[in-house]
């Protein structure tokens, strides 16, 4: 199945232009991701048509306003809608003790489970596993304790080949098969040689997540051949030296990092309010490193099983 981002909002610090804070929902599989939570977040949802009941797992990056101020919201809403459901929420240290002052005062005592999960700062770190994927941190550069995300695939099992198959199989020898074994009779008989009627395996494919921070060439070391990286891209080369002193990147910054990492595709986004028209910002990026894409709201990018991009 393919992977998808849908962006949310793709600015920095306050809403300008129509643009609203850092926020993306990541699609795998069949499982859901939000990435940051800024202000209005839940009215994109309602933009979007994303439904409330998706959300199974929340990523915070940092603890700088335009990139959690909606998550209070959110889960408000959730536990208005009822929900009841456990939730995963990662994120830095001091997240949980932020979100459970509100609730106090507020007297909200929420219908659903919530389970923290703290990143320890400037470490890489396998911070989420299922059997579907790993999640690890990013350590990133920024004024306060921010990781980025690093969501991958794990190795999927082998394709059937439907034309060497009859329709039906029984479910043990399809995952037999699936695995890459044999499947003999009980008399011991070969009934199907794996090589024969499947397929390899579809390629794991990756998504990193690289939100404030300065260029940092250390994250060579973890983001190499990724499949789609966003990140963020604040100001342009003119500004670099406002970039370095704020702890931010500039376009063509996050641009050599993805040509030296060797991706698939670059998404640049957390755009500064003194940029509204965005096509200078994407030029300095894509002069660097041509498959490069505005974050822009609303649109959705794919990356599917042949690494093709959408």
């Amino acid at each position: 199945m393919p992977l998808h981002v849908k962006i949310l909002g793709s600015n920095s610090a306050s809403f300008a232009h129509n643009r609203h804070h850092t926020s993306q929902l990541l699609q795998i599989q069949d499982q859901y991701f939000l990435i940051d939570c800024g202000e209005g977040t839940q009215m994109q949802f309602k933009r979007y048509g994303i439904k409330f009941s998706k959300i199974d797992h929340i990523f915070i990056s940092h603890l700088h306003g335009d990139h959690y101020y909606g998550l209070i919201g959110l889960l408000s809403t959730m536990h208005l809608y009822g929900r009841v459901k456990p939730l995963i929420l990662v994120g830095p240290p001091g997240l949980i003790e932020i979100i459970s002052v509100q609730l106090r005062y507020s007297e909200t005592h929420l219908n659903f489970p919530i389970e923290y999960i703290e990143w320890v700062p400037n470490e890489y770190q396998l911070i989420f596993e299922n059997e579907k994927l790993t999640v690890h941190t990013l350590p990133l550069d920024h004024r306060v304790p921010c990781s980025g995300y690093l969501f991958k695939e794990k190795p999927k099992k082998r394709r059937l080949n439907k034309v060497f198959l009859p329709d039906r199989l029984p479910p043990n020898e399809i995952q037999l098969l699936k695995n890459g074994e044999d499947v003999y009779d009980d008399q011991g008989k070969l009934r199907y040689a794996n090589a024969e009627v499947t397929l390899p395996p579809n390629r794991q494919l990756s998504y990193a997540f690289c939100s404030d921070t300065k260029y940092k060439p250390g994250l060579l070391n973890w983001i190499s051949q990724t499949d789609l990286l966003y990140h963020e891209a604040t100001f342009m080369e003119d500004m670099r030296e406002r970039a370095e002193n704020t702890f931010h990147t500039t376009a063509s910054q996050a641009a050599q990092l993805a040509l030296d990492a060797g991706v698939g595709r670059l998404l640049i986004g957390h755009f500064s309010t003194r940029y509204k028209n965005l096509d200078p910002v994407l030029r300095e990026a894509t002069s660097v490193f041509k498959p490069t894409s505005l974050a822009v709201e609303g649109q959705v990018f794919t990356i599917n099983d042949h690494g093709e991009h959408g």
